[in-house]
């Protein structure tokens, strides 16, 4: 019999055994005397994990420096900025004493709940201020809600973070998940006001579009009425972020880079970027006029800024493929970069990182275990199961197309992050980095309590003090460990945090089955319950001889008429 077999069978013995003299082991614990862990316990308040301390790229309010902050990025007291002029003569301030009026005379409102000290918001401010110009004459009005200020309305219409945007239909009100910008708030906001597409019938109705946006869809049909128009516009309506018109003209198609003789209905996507015209050449339906659309809005390759993420992380295309170079590199690197991205419209979603851009450049490239300045290609599957994928090697076209295919096929290794491993490791509390997780949590001969943390964490700091405090006293239990990792710049398949601090249980004899998640009090004793209720292997935790104090006032009375020194003797 080999020795994991004999291993795999002693274990099983020993998780038998536990559950066979479970109810004696119940007895002897409600009788087990905890007080010496009681006394010394500095109790943590229950929390749920904080998940402003997990960065979650879908949420690009999470891409900041790791410079001591708080968790949104927004900068309280800050007098080093200097907030620019914003002209917001269009932009409507609403207040508790004229919200709920406001919103009943106007059937379409957008409301934005800002923090003045906010610099999400500060951002926002001239793109908000000039869509209200814009909307103005449509019905639209623009209104904002300073929610420091006006505390009752932000909580009743639960606002967690700032800015949070709703727009109002007959007092009724539902997110705002377009992007934050001019043209995205315009566009968005006439979808859900208008017809959702419009009749070019002039050169010059179709010369304004054309200055005037920045991504359209002309459809060039025989009626502006029918079949063809209905396929258009029921496309329309799954696309929040472009603007979709139709025309019967040949002059008006002949501007848009259509041919005036082309057999109709045909179909082109403008936008002003590298690859500025998309010819469509599929069936006029909704559903393929839609997923070309899909394949098409988005740039060969998108550079990516704050305002351009919720783009790239809310986009159907979930799958990323991403070139980290500094600004000098770029310029060699991109052209191959972009050409690779031709054959994979539709499939992946290209993004360039600009690694020494101060404004997000280490924030990113840390995210994705990106270190140094050298250039690297990173693939992403993005945030369903976050597994990443770093292309060795020298980047060509050729190889980044390779590795292109290999990650949509699903023939790569995953990449976690990975602090060094611990020289020594003797602690009461074990370091976890990703490179030893399976050798010290993935123990099969070890109950193992992990805590994943993140060092800027205000909740893990306040747990820290009781968590060594419980390695210490189970520190000579051989079958217990307990162990920490720090969750920010050490990853595993088999420990994806919820937020910070995240506590997983992996039982002994059972590393094969999902960890059991602590969420009960943060004390030394709900930790020390939890761990006998769940531990595979049975332990009793032997209380300190120190502890032990006098039988009885008698003893005590002795030992002060003796002249010792108590505390000595404890």
């Amino acid at each position: 019999m080999t020795a994991r077999a004999l291993l795999v069978l002693s274990l099983s013995l020993l998780i038998l055994l536990n559950s066979f003299s479970s109810l004696t082991f119940a007895s002897d614990d409600d009788d087990e005397d905890l007080s010496f862990l009681e006394e010394e316990d500095d109790a943590v308040p229950s929390f749920d994990p904080d998940p402003s301390d997990h960065r979650d790229f879908e949420n690009y309010d999470d891409l900041e420096d790791d410079d001591g902050s708080d968790s949104s990025g927004d900068h309280h007291g800050s007098s080093s900025y200097s907030i620019p002029a914003v002209d917001e003569k269009d932009v409507v301030v609403l207040k508790d004493a004229n919200f709920s009026e406001f919103i009943e005379r106007n059937r379409y409102v957008m409301v934005e709940f800002y923090a003045p000290w906010c610099g999400h918001c500060q951002a926002l401010a001239p793109e908000y201020a000039a869509a209200a110009t814009e909307l103005k004459g449509e019905g639209v009005v623009l209104a904002k809600v300073d929610a420091t200020e006006e505390t009752e309305l932000a909580q009743k219409y639960e606002i967690q973070g700032f800015p949070t945007v709703y727009f109002f239909v007959d007092g009724v009100h539902r997110d705002y998940p377009g992007q934050r910008s001019k043209d995205g708030i315009v566009t968005w906001v006439k979808k859900k006001t208008g017809p959702g597409i419009y009749n070019l019938t002039t050169v010059g109705e179709a010369e304004q579009v054309l200055n005037a946006g920045s991504k359209v869809v002309l459809g060039f049909l025989d009626s502006l009425v029918g079949p063809q128009a209905d396929e258009l516009a029921a496309a329309s309506r799954l696309e929040d972020d472009l603007s979709f018109y139709q025309t019967a003209s040949p002059k008006v198609a002949k501007l848009f880079h259509i041919d005036p003789q082309v057999k109709r209905p045909a179909l082109v996507l403008l936008k002003k970027e590298a690859e500025m015209i998309s010819h469509f050449d599929g069936q006029f339906t909704k559903s393929a006029i839609a997923q070309f659309v899909k394949e098409n809005k988005l740039p060969l390759v998108t550079t990516f800024t704050r305002e351009v993420a919720p783009v790239i992380f809310e986009n159907p295309i979930k799958m990323q493929f991403l070139l980290f170079a500094t600004s000098n590199d770029s310029e060699n690197l991109l052209p191959a970069f972009q050409e690779a991205a031709k054959g994979f419209k539709g499939k992946l979603i290209f993004v360039y990182v600009e690694m020494d851009n101060e404004d997000y450049g280490k924030a990113v490239s840390e995210y994705f275990g990106v270190s140094g300045d050298a250039p690297r290609v990173v693939a992403y599957t993005g945030n369903d199961d976050s597994r990443k994928f770093v292309l060795d090697g020298d980047l060509t076209l050729h190889s980044i197309k390779s590795f292109a295919e290999d990650f949509l096929e699903d023939k790569l290794k995953p990449f976690y992050k990975s602090d060094p491993i611990p020289e020594t490791n003797d602690g009461d509390v074990k370091i976890v980095v990703g490179n030893n997780f399976d050798e010290i949590v993935l123990d099969e001969s070890k109950d193992v309590l992990l805590e994943i943390y993140a060092p800027l964490c205000g909740h893990c700091q306040a747990l820290e003090p009781v968590y060594n405090k419980l390695g210490k006293h189970l520190r000579g239990i051989d079958s217990l460990v307990i162990a920490k990792m720090d969750g920010v710049t050490n990853e595993h398949p088999r420990a994806t945090p919820d937020g910070f601090p995240t506590l997983l249980f992996f039982p002994a004899g059972n590393k094969s089955f999902d960890p059991i998640t602590f969420d009960t009090d943060r004390t030394v004793v709900a930790f020390y319950k939890f761990l006998k209720k769940h531990a595979s292997i049975p332990f009793k935790l032997q209380k300190p001889a120190e502890t032990q104090k006098p039988k009885d006032s008698e003893d005590i009375q002795t030992q002060k008429s003796s002249g010792e020194d108590v505390k000595d003797e404890l």
